[in-house]
C-alpha cells in the first residue's frame, strides 16, 4: 500500500466530523498505542479496546460533547507507511473551562489499517483536566 496524505486526510477527518467509530474501524484490534507524557492518560495499550477505555471512554466523561479532534497538518514518510499527524482539540471540559489540547501522532499502517500509534500532547493540560473533574475521571 501507498500511503497517501488523502487517505490520511480522509480516515481522520471522522474525528472531527463525529464518526469516530469509522476512525477505529481502521484501528487493529491489536494496535500498540502509546500515550507519552506523565499524566492520568498516558501508557502503552496494548489493543484497541484497552486504548479507548483509558482514554477516549474517560474523555468522553470530562469534555462536552466528548473528544473532537481536527487535524491541522499531515506528513507521509517516504519509505514507510508512516504519517504524522497534528491535530488541534478545542473543547470544552464539563466545567466549563477550554481544553485547547495540541496533538502529535506517529501512525503506522499495514494494508490501510493502523497497528501502532505513538501519541504525544500536552500532559500538564490533561492533568488539569482530570484534576479538576475527579469524580468523572475515573
Amino acid at each position: 500500500m501507498k500511503l497517501t496524505k488523502q487517505f490520511v486526510e480522509k480516515l481522520f477527518n471522522n474525528l472531527e466530523n463525529g464518526h469516530q467509530e469509522q476512525f477505529f474501524s481502521q484501528v487493529s484490534s491489536n494496535v500498540l498505542w502509546e500515550v507519552m507524557g506523565t499524566h492520568p492518560l498516558a501508557g502503552i495499550y496494548h489493543g484497541k479496546q484497552e486504548f479507548l477505555d483509558h482514554t477516549f471512554v474517560r474523555l468522553k466523561k470530562l469534555l462536552k460533547g466528548g473528544p473532537v479532534l481536527k487535524v491541522s497538518n499531515i506528513l507521509i514518510a517516504e519509505d514507510a507507511p508512516i504519517a504524522i499527524v497534528e491535530m488541534v482539540q478545542l473543547s470544552y471540559s464539563i466545567n466549563d473551562k477550554p481544553f485547547n489540547n495540541t496533538y502529535c501522532w506517529l501512525v503506522k499502517f499495514e494494508n490501510e489499517v493502523i497497528v501502532h500509534v505513538r501519541a504525544y500532547l500536552d500532559s500538564a493540560l490533561v492533568q488539569a483536566l482530570v484534576s479538576e473533574n475527579p469524580i468523572k475521571a475515573k
